[in-house]
């Protein structure tokens, strides 16, 4: 099972996420088909927007972030709710590029470190907020930093992670770890004296440890305080119907090109890869309504 806790510390000058995402991006991997390093880039993305999914407040919120980088990964786009349950994609998933010397999984290499993170709030408003800040790394955890830095001027530490064997997700996983505006020094000082200690967030899942242990060592000495267990998980909402609802509002000479040209038509979800075929009849019966 995936989940996220979700936490405060230091009397709420600290709020908190902490997900072991797993489960999650296995089954991403398996939907794609992805090669290491792409399940590691949509792992990472996938894990970020699911904690800042449940940041979110109201029922019926929706996150998207793309990243778009000059890597031979092409585009990541996952995109979730306020449950934190999310769905994604990465443009190239059989994407190889060399691992660094360390043999770690260049991501960056994937990725690139030119281009932009778009993130799209839809908080039931007559116009989505949209916004693009540049990618600085292209490691996606530095760049969701950068984001929380500029966009909401929220001094965040962000650790995101996918540790994978030949054929499956070992583990996957990350944190982020905000302060808030009233924030005492000597909070601060704390938790970067904390944060120096802590290892990659592969390592500590890899190790045994889950989120409650993760989020104890991070936040020591400063009154970790848990809110909630979140389960998450990866979730796409098309369906057959959906699809042909879609269609009725096709214009009537579009459906008629699909029957004089194939007889059929078939429509892919690229969040999930599943095909959905309309034989003659089905769009016969959309074009008569």
């Amino acid at each position: 099972m995936s989940y996220i806790l979700r936490a405060t510390a230091a009397n709420g000058q600290i709020r908190a996420f902490c997900a072991d995402t797993t489960e999650m991006v296995e089954t991403a991997r398996k939907l794609h088909n992805t090669s290491k390093v792409a399940t590691a880039a949509l792992g990472r993305t996938m894990t970020a927007t699911s904690m800042m999914g449940v940041m979110m407040k109201n029922r019926g919120d929706r996150i998207t972030v793309i990243i778009q980088g000059d890597g031979p990964a092409g585009s990541i786009v996952v995109t979730g709710d306020y449950t934190g349950n999310v769905k994604g994609y990465i443009q190239n998933p059989d994407v190889e590029v060399e691992n660094y010397p360390n043999g770690k999984l260049n991501v960056a290499g994937a990725v690139g470190n030119k281009g932009v993170i778009r993130v799209i709030r839809d908080l039931g408003l007559k116009e989505p907020y949209n916004g693009n800040y540049e990618l600085v790394s292209g490691e996606i955890a530095e760049d969701f930093t950068y984001y929380f830095a500029v966009s909401e001027q929220t001094p965040s530490a962000v650790s995101l992670g996918v540790l994978t064997r030949v054929d499956e997700v070992e583990k996957a996983g990350g944190f982020i770890i905000q302060l808030m505006p009233d924030a005492e020094e000597e909070v601060i000082s704390k938790l970067e004296e904390n944060l120096k200690g802590v290892d990659s967030i592969t390592k500590m899942l890899s190790s045994g440890m889950t989120p409650e242990d993760i989020l104890n060592l991070v936040l020591k000495d400063l009154g970790l305080n848990i809110l909630d267990k979140i389960e998450v998980g990866f979730v796409c909402d098309c369906s057959r119907d959906k699809i042909v609802e879609t269609f009725h509002t096709l214009p009537k000479k579009d459906i008629k090109e699909m029957l004089e040209e194939d007889g059929k038509a078939e429509v892919h979800c690229h969040f999930c890869n599943t095909k959905y075929l309309l034989t003659r009849d089905e769009l016969e019966e959309i074009l008569n309504k």
